[in-house]
Order: structure tokens, then sequence, then C-alpha cells
């Protein structure tokens, strides 16, 4: 059975001293720029003042020089504003350099929908040699951010509202099974034999919070989160759809470029199933509570158990 507690949400800088505090030794030489950046009098490394596309410049430059480095910013300004340093700089080289986008989709809020990011999956996933991960809480933010350090080469971590540092709280989930978080894996957090659910992100909540409500419909779903779209569990998400026959995405992303792009270009080339997405449809952002524009946009249990419905009444038997 899953374990869902609630733990506050954390601010990017507190979320990288989490992952790393303690650990020098583990990631002896790491440098971390942007959000989460060391005082200069601590005498390590620091690009103070940089806007992204000096950061990412930066980065590359010390991991020319050997060092592990870690960039963090708004996902809107890192993503979208340094994709040609990321590009050019960064994966073309393979450099090990983790690029952490901070409040990306409706984490940036009352900002509006010029700092509401949903397309940074779909950019990072089209760049050869990243790694893309997007977390599902504060635990596995850590996690990954370890794991992308720790594996080298060029990473994007996708935080959400998980970590906006907002007066929201996160889910805290732990699967049923001990599995570590690394890169090309994924996690089944309920067992089920009708339907896949696979989300990535604050949605794996929202999934789970559908399964329990098809629960009640005598519909047995499998909750995975999906939290790495690159490299992508092809097989272990094959034998889920290979039993259920049908499945749901669900994602706070533009349909293009993302999780349901991902499954659905698996499921037509392995397995062919209904495929049913849960993701932002209706055009770019605009300024309220994440909560309320989660709402607003269907990023919801309700649209999730929606699409389930549609999607088992067209299973493959």
């Amino acid at each position: 059975m899953t374990n869902v507690e609630v733990r506050g949400t954390m601010d990017c800088s507190a979320l990288l001293r989490e992952a790393f505090d303690g650990r020098g030794e583990e990631f002896s030489g790491l440098v971390v720029l942007g959000e989460g950046a060391s005082a200069p009098d601590a005498g390590l490394p620091h690009a103070a003042g940089l806007a992204e596309q000096g950061l990412v410049l930066a980065a590359a430059g010390m991991a020319c020089g050997g060092r592990k480095v870690v960039v963090a910013s708004c996902a809107s300004f890192l993503a979208g504003r340094a994709y040609d340093q990321i590009r050019s700089a960064v994966a073309l080289p393979s450099l090990p350099v983790c690029l952490v986008g901070c409040d990306a989709g409706f984490g940036s809020g009352y900002t509006g929908g010029a700092r509401q990011m949903f397309e940074d999956i779909a950019l990072m996933r089209s760049l050869p040699n990243m790694k893309v991960l997007v977390p599902s809480d504060v635990d596995s933010a850590a996690a990954l951010l370890r794991e992308a350090v720790g594996r080298g080469g060029p990473a994007y971590v996708r935080l959400g509202s998980v970590v906006s540092g907002s007066e929201r709280t996160s889910p805290n989930v732990s699967s049923e099974e001990d599995v570590r978080m690394r890169l090309g894996g994924m996690r089944v957090l309920r067992r089920g034999a009708d339907i896949t659910l696979c989300a990535c992100g604050i949605m794996v909540h929202e999934a789970l919070r559908a399964a329990d409500i098809l629960a009640r419909q005598d519909i047995g779903a499998e909750v995975i989160d999906c939290y790495s779209l690159a490299p992508f569990p092809a097989r272990q998400l094959l034998s889920s759809i290979q039993r259920t026959g049908c499945c749901v995405t669900a994602e706070e992303h533009f349909l293009p470029g993302g999780l349901f792009e991902v499954v659905a270009g698996l499921a037509a080339r392995e397995y062919p199933v209904p495929v049913q997405p849960v993701a932002v449809e209706i055009g770019f952002g605009q300024s309220g509570a994440p909560q309320d524009l989660k709402e607003y946009y269907g990023l919801t249990a309700a649209q999730i158990v929606s699409a389930a419905v549609l999607a088992w009444t067209r299973r493959r038997r």
C-alpha cells in the first residue's frame, strides 16, 4: 500500500542544501551557481549577478576544468532564455552540468504566464545526451539531484510547485518497494490490473487520489511515477500496459514533447493501447494561486478519473 504523507514545500536553495550538505566526500569539487550558490566568503566559486546565459557558460567553463556543476534558476529563464547556451556549450560537448529548473509549471503562481514554463521538458528532451528528471516530492527531488550529479553528463531536473517555497504542501510519496531513484527508472506506487496511470511531478499525487476514486468503481489502477523522462523506462512501462491494456498520462506540461508523447509513441511502436492525456491543453498560463490554476486547467484527480474511464472502456482485451 502506498504511503502519502504531507511535508512542507522548500525553496530551491533549501532543496540543494538538503541534497548535498554533508556529502562533501561523495560530491567533491561540486559547484553550485545561481539559486542556492554559496556566498563569496565561503571560499567556493560563485557567479553573482550573471543572467542565465552567463551562468550556463560559466558552468560549461568550470566543467571543462574538471568540476561538476549545478546551475539553478527559474525554469522559464533557464530552459527558455539560455537554450542556445545549453545546446551549444553543455549538451553538444556532453559536459557534467546539472541544470535545475525551479518554479516550473504553475510554481510561479501569481507572476503569470510569462514565468510559467510548460514546454521545458520538450526542449530538454529534444537535446541528445540530456537526461531529464521530474521529481514528485521533496525527497525524490533531493535523491534525483544526487543521481544526476553523480552520474555526470548533462542533466535537467524539473522542480515545479513541489519546491516552490509557497504556503502549499507537497506529497511525500513512498512506494511499496524500496526502489532507488535512478536514471531510466520508475516507481510503482500502487498495483492494479485494469488501467495504468502514468504520472510525473506534482501529478503523481493526483494520480494516487484518482486511483482511490477508481477503486470505488471496481477499477484497479496501477499508479506509476515516471520520474525519468530521458532516459525513459520503456520496458518497465510496457510491462504494465501489456497487463492493463490502457493508460492515462498526467503531467504539468503542454501535450507536445512531454510524458504523453513519450508513452503514446512507445505504445504505437510496441503495443498499441488507448492512451488518454491529462495535461495543459488550453494555452499559456495566467496569474493565480497554483492550486486554483491546476483546477482551472484540469490538472486534478477528477480529470484523471474521467480520462481513465474513457481509456478503460476502449482498453485492449
